[in-house]
């Protein structure tokens, strides 16, 4: 496919890009939910978010991805603060949702197509007159989660891993510095839990995009991730190498839930 490379392509130059999460804090009716949290995480890098339900870990993607506002401290996402972010500029974050948010009824090509609306003029997205360079993207970034043949595929005709390869495949279009994926295996298989996983972790390496994943899985987190960050009453528990995560680690980081999730892998 290199005449798609040679008109627009979804991989990047080699960025400095960064998430920087600074003493944030965050209430909810009158309760902490996220207590003076801290953690950078550089350009290239995988990190897994783990936590208890309840823990805050939506809540602090949801901070992250600019869909909730903070109470106090500061977001910077490649060296701007993101409450002076403003429109398109926010496309510097992508969101990867549990249940793909995408328009059924589009095809896959069309939803990939909405990373581009930070892009281009507002009429282009309204009425979906994309250039030819935002089209040939989108096919590439098609062809990197393998699935270039269902472009024009409706989405409901997908399967559950096919529609978050496709959701995937939309965050690369956006070409953002970080992508925010909030569980985003917990309704699939473990095969396709891998794939989607792998997926994510191959574009984190190969497009120098920094990656923030929450899992459920303690053994996904093992085999995919760079660094593991708890989460436990919406305080950092801990933030260590994966390389250094063992299982009183994950003790502590559930150490109020009724047990440490199972290994999903070995249940595979």
């Amino acid at each position: 496919m290199d005449v798609y490379a040679k008109r627009a392509s979804c991989t990047q130059p080699p960025r400095t890009a960064s998430l920087r999460v600074s003493d944030v804090r965050k209430h909810l009716d009158g309760v902490d939910v996220l207590r003076n949290v801290s953690l950078t995480i550089e350009a290239g890098q995988f990190v897994a978010l783990l936590g208890a339900s309840g823990a805050g870990k939506t809540t602090l993607l949801r901070c992250v991805a600019g869909l909730d506002s903070i109470n106090g401290g500061e977001i910077a996402v490649a060296g701007a603060v993101l409450s002076a972010l403003r429109h398109r500029a926010r496309r510097q974050v992508a969101v990867i949702f549990q249940r793909f948010n995408l328009v059924q009824r589009l095809s896959a090509l069309d939803n990939v197509l909405a990373g581009r609306l930070g892009h281009v003029s507002a009429w282009r997205g309204i009425t979906r007159r994309f250039e030819r360079a935002d089209r040939l993207l989108a096919l590439e970034c098609l062809e990197r989660v393998g699935l270039l043949d269902y472009a024009m595929r409706r989405v409901d005709t997908l399967s559950g891993g096919q529609q978050q390869r496709v959701a995937i495949a939309r965050a690369l279009a956006q070409q953002p510095d970080l992508i925010v994926a909030d569980e985003p295996v917990a309704s699939l298989d473990p095969h396709s839990s891998a794939e989607v996983l792998s997926l994510l972790r191959g574009c984190c390496r190969e497009q120098n995009v920094a990656v923030l994943c929450s899992l459920h899985q303690v053994s996904w987190a093992r085999e995919f991730a760079d660094r593991i960050v708890g989460l436990a009453e919406g305080a950092i528990a801990l933030d260590v190498p994966v390389s250094a995560f063992d299982d009183t680690h994950a003790q502590r980081v559930y150490a109020r839930a009724r047990e440490v999730p199972p290994d999903s892998t070995k249940q595979a």
